[in-house]
């Protein structure tokens, strides 16, 4: 109790950037394809404790493999922090996929759940969240989706009587930012992560509204393409259009001249051929410190 009454205030902690890098690359890794994506993600857009992370995604491009190999990474390489996964208006079958896959604890509320319950279980995740960090413990929050919760905040919100493009109010993405904006990496240690999925080329205006209300707010974004997937080209990574904001301050400089040197072959083709020659890339060499040595 005592230890608990010195506990500080989140609020008042303060942020800085991600200078702890939080790498999924593992030779535990469960499946080739799951080891894949976690060396791209690393090589393209590599996070960090603390990060805020946006995952855009378009419906049928693998964003649910890709959630799972995220997490796989977390799991293995990093046992110590708090494993969170988030699951909000999801179809139940996958809420069931990924209690059987194993990896942190899995909270979820269902597309059959009200929309309230869907806020309360979200608004309980983060707490908890936040008192894990204000002990300097490192807590990583796996979110899916952050379109689906704010939708659910659209309507059990009290209306502002101001009606957005797509029928979104004014007011009902401010605590949906809020939590999102509550990932951060602290100076005197312990961190929040919340890596989080964002749904585009859905035929519905009002998930246009809301990526581009979030779009910028964080500090790391992996933009996955339908055209590469209806092309089985997996993982569908757009490479040009992701990337990590001071990216710099999680790798020596040689690794990240390298990454630079690799990201400047790449950009310049186009998403299918970029992503085609990265993976012969990494399949040409057994880790991703071998692949950069090449390349440099």
């Amino acid at each position: 109790p005592t230890h608990l009454d010195q506990r500080p205030d989140f609020a008042k902690l303060g942020a800085v950037h991600p200078s702890r890098p939080l790498r999924l690359e593992t030779p535990q890794a469960s499946s080739p394809r799951t080891a894949e994506i976690q060396r791209v993600v690393d090589l393209i857009c590599p996070l960090g404790f603390g990060q805020r992370a946006l995952i855009v995604s378009p419906p049928k491009a693998g964003k649910t493999v890709m959630l799972q190999a995220v997490a796989e990474g977390v799991a293995l390489n990093h046992p110590a922090a708090i494993l969170l996964i988030l699951l909000v208006d999801e179809r139940p079958e996958e809420v069931s996929e990924m209690v059987d896959w194993g990896r942190g604890e899995v909270i979820a509320s269902s597309f059959d759940l009200s929309h309230e319950r869907h806020v309360a279980v979200a608004d309980m995740v983060f707490e908890h969240a936040r008192r894990q960090v204000e002990l300097d413990k490192d807590v990583v929050i796996v979110l899916d989706s952050l379109t689906r919760l704010a939708r659910s905040h659209n309507t059990t919100g009290r209306g502002s009587g101001r009606t957005m493009s797509g029928g979104l109010d004014a007011n009902a993405l401010a605590k949906p930012k809020g939590l999102f904006g509550a990932a951060r990496a602290l100076p005197e240690g312990g961190s929040l992560t919340v890596i989080a999925t964002a749904l585009i080329e859905t035929e519905s205006r009002m998930d246009d509204v809301i990526f581009e209300e979030f779009k910028g707010t964080g500090n790391s974004e992996l933009r996955l393409s339908r055209t590469l997937a209806d092309r089985r080209l997996y993982p569908a990574v757009d490479v040009a259009a992701s990337g990590t904001r001071r990216e710099e301050l999680l790798a020596d400089p040689p690794t990240v001249a390298a990454k630079q040197q690799l990201r400047r072959g790449l950009v310049g083709l186009p998403p299918e051929k970029a992503i085609d020659v990265l993976l012969a890339q990494l399949r040409r060499a057994k880790t991703n410190a071998e692949l950069l040595a090449a390349v440099s």
